[in-house]
């Protein structure tokens, strides 16, 4: 089994450091949010359209 040069990476810097500098949730907050409003803008342009 071979495990990618960047995996290792990621183990290493995990290992160095104890606590991440930002909080994953904070990310994972902040990508959902982008992804809503995204969907939000999509939703909101399609609105007024017939089906083809």
């Amino acid at each position: 089994m071979q495990i990618s040069l960047t995996a290792l990476a990621v183990l290493q810097a995990a290992e160095e450091h104890g606590e991440p500098a930002v909080n994953p949730w904070f990310i994972g907050g902040g990508a959902l949010l982008i992804l809503l409003l995204l969907l939000a803008g999509l939703v909101w342009f399609g609105g007024g359209r017939d089906h083809s």
